[in-house]
């Protein structure tokens, strides 16, 4: 591998001094390092790059999604400070590996990337989701369709449109559905909707969902993994459909459980509870 790309936070303590001591092991064996300690990365950054390491969290993380989505680049993310559900690495272990993963010797799994495009062309890529929300208080309305089929109108604060790693983010919190990263469907789950039998709908992802917005565009905004896209006064109609000439290719450590990530990050004990009780 001869150029790896390091993006660092520098808010996260030991970030700085993590990243000096892992480019010394990628250089000790003959990479090029390239250092970014601000992101999103521009869409060039990881063009020549054979491995992206991220050293942060999932935020930091997903600051790099629209550039190595753009080139195939898998990316490693370290995680300082809490389990994360993408930046999945800790400090030590990606000491140990980093060299093997130097050499081609790492696997990574392949997750969905969520294309959003406003009537005017532009073009955002998602990891987690596309939110489109009310900049104040006030309920927007948003009819989406499904291709050619009106799906619903929602009343609410806002609306997530979530992939399946995005799931357990903006979804969760706001009552959608957890869905396992290799599933190939697509969340819509409503922001305090005003009708409250409207719930999340589940949908394959080879669908393309087309979003009206019924009243003024400067009400809202579109945001992409947290970050506004599209401007102060949006361009309607938002189109969204997972991108088929992209993935986003997330190295994991050896022995990865989604499932041993959930019970903790979430703290699931439910289980911890039963044995606890059949040992009574």
């Amino acid at each position: 591998m001869r150029r790896v790309t390091f993006v660092l936070n520098r808010h996260k303590p030991e970030a700085e001094s993590l990243t000096r001591e892992l480019r010394e092991l990628a250089a000790a064996e003959g990479a090029e390092c390239d250092l970014h300690d601000t992101y999103p990365l521009p869409a060039e950054a990881l063009r020549k790059s054979g491995l992206c390491v991220v050293v942060g969290g999932d935020g930091t993380l997903l600051g790099v999604v629209e550039a190595a989505s753009r080139w195939k680049v898998p990316v490693l993310g370290v995680n300082l400070g809490r389990l994360g559900f993408m930046a999945s690495f800790s400090p030590e272990q990606v000491k140990a590996a980093l060299p093997g993963f130097l050499h081609g010797e790492f696997a990574s799994r392949e997750l969905a990337v969520l294309a959003a495009r406003d009537v005017d062309g532009n073009e955002v890529h998602a990891l987690n989701d596309v939110v489109i929300k009310a900049r104040s208080s006030r309920l927007v309305r948003l009819e989406v369709h499904c291709e050619d089929e009106h799906m619903n109108t929602y009343h609410a604060d806002g609306v997530i449109f979530s992939t399946p790693t995005g799931s357990t983010a903006y979804n969760l919190s706001a009552g959608g559905p957890i869905v396992h990263p290799a599933a190939r469907v697509l969340a819509v789950t409503p922001i305090n909707p005003h009708t409250l039998s409207n719930r999340s709908i589940v949908l394959d992802d080879s669908h393309e969902l087309i979003v009206h917005l019924l009243g003024d565009p400067a009400d809202v905004q579109v945001s992409v993994d947290g970050r506004e896209v599209f401007g102060a006064t949006p361009a309607f109609p938002v189109r969204l459909s997972v991108a088929g000439d992209r993935r986003f290719h997330l190295v994991q450590p050896e022995g990865y459980s989604h499932y041993y990530v959930l019970r903790n990050k979430l703290r699931w004990t439910g289980d911890a509870v039963f044995r606890g009780r059949e040992g009574e």
